[in-house]
């Protein structure tokens, strides 16, 4: 621990929210606190509940993460918490404020918290921009992104793309680089490997794909089973796993994988994956598989990392940063179904002659998460000194 360290406060999700946010702040904590004195002010609400797609934004597992201590005021609507963070944060007075960027809906909070706080604290905001416009952005998401960025007097990007995303908003303000950290939290399979493939329904001659995580169409698991129909047509050792809370009708994927004959060939489970069972679906599949129409960087990415398991990308976005052709996946420039199933072939033809398991390896001892903490306390030093 340093000399008087420096206070870092911390606003964002943790648990008993679920996600990838909350995974990734409960990193950024965890990697701080030993540096820096570290504060955390965690949701009350994030979402009204006619707005989230899913069933509940609380993280309901049997075995939970990490738990982030402190006090719960973050709420999106209600400007009554806005002033109880404010007073919160001037009580505290750190000399850092990072607040977790990637939602619009949240910039009417975070430009109210800001508004509500002395110059001197103001000026000490930044922004982690995990995304700067969501997915699947509306009209009004522009705007909402310009007040929820407008106090921010630095921002931290998680990718190049992010970086090249903040430019309209950025306004000569300095932007810090770092990345996603590797999850590596998910505890491995209580299952043997006999068990597992039992589990699933699958041989040991199965040529496992796996679709992992919330079902939207930017993430395109409609080309991925259009594309699983045309490597079945030469060869029906090909299998696809698919874990995750549809955020639309699902019925249409269900009718699509029986247009296509493909319900043998499918396992699916609608729904979102308890913490003590996410190892079973990552360590029984060959590789997994990321068909997005659109991104900026993943979680499920570096999920696939934290069990040294290789992917299969699409070429959109920031994906393709962090995955080294042919070593840790394979990169495929269309997000076509013709596309993604070649990618697949040429997977697992390069399976035969190279350890993707051990390039991860070298990937992740390279995650530039890892310095983060040099990269914060740049930030402090350069833009934010109390004194």
């Amino acid at each position: 621990m340093a000399v008087n360290p420096k206070k870092i406060l911390l606003l964002g999700p943790a648990w008993p929210y679920r996600g990838g946010p909350a995974l990734f702040m409960t990193f950024v904590h965890e990697a701080l606190k030993g540096e820096f004195e570290v504060r955390f002010v965690n949701f009350i609400m994030m979402y009204p509940r006619l707005l989230f797609p899913g069933t509940t934004p609380l993280d309901v597992s049997s075995v939970h993460h990490k738990k982030v201590p402190g006090p719960r005021l973050l709420h999106t609507l209600n400007p009554w918490y806005w002033w109880k963070t404010a007073q919160y944060i001037r009580r505290e007075n750190p000399d850092l404020i990072l607040y977790d960027w990637y939602q619009p809906f949240f910039g009417p909070m975070f430009f109210g918290i800001g508004l509500l706080l002395p110059g001197r604290l103001r000026k000490r905001m930044v922004a982690i921009t995990e995304n700067v416009i969501s997915h699947e952005a509306r009209s009004i998401d522009r705007f909402l992104t310009i007040i929820g960025l407008y106090w921010s007097r630095a921002f931290l990007a998680l990718s190049h793309q992010v970086e090249k995303d903040l430019k309209p908003f950025q306004k000569n303000r300095p932007v810090y680089r770092s990345e996603l950290p590797v999850f590596d939290a998910y505890q491995k399979s209580a299952l043997t490997r006999d068990k597992l493939l039992q589990k699933f329904g699958i041989s040991t001659e199965d040529r496992v794909l796996l679709f992992f995580g919330y079902i939207r169409h930017y993430k395109g698991l409609d080309l991925l089973i259009d594309a699983l129909k045309i490597l079945r047509n030469e060869d029906n050792r090909y299998r696809l796993l698919i874990a995750g809370e549809s955020y639309e009708d699902v019925n249409l994927y269900h009718q699509q994988i029986e247009k296509n004959s493909l319900r043998s060939a499918v396992y699916f489970q609608e729904a979102y994956i308890d913490n003590a069972e996410v190892g079973d679906w990552f360590e029984v599949a060959d590789v997994v598989v990321l068909p997005y129409r659109s991104a900026t960087q993943s979680g499920i990415l570096n999920m696939a990392y934290g069990f040294h398991k290789p992917v299969i990308i699409t070429d959109v976005g920031g994906l393709g940063e962090f995955v080294r052709e042919g070593k840790t996946g394979i990169i495929v420039k269309e997000a076509s179904a013709a596309s993604i199933a070649a990618g697949i072939e040429t997977f697992f033809l390069q399976k035969e002659t190279t350890n993707f398991a051990e390039e991860i390896k070298k990937q992740i001892s390279g995650n530039a998460f890892s310095d983060i903490k040099n990269t914060i306390g740049q930030i402090v030093e350069g833009i934010a000194p109390r004194y």
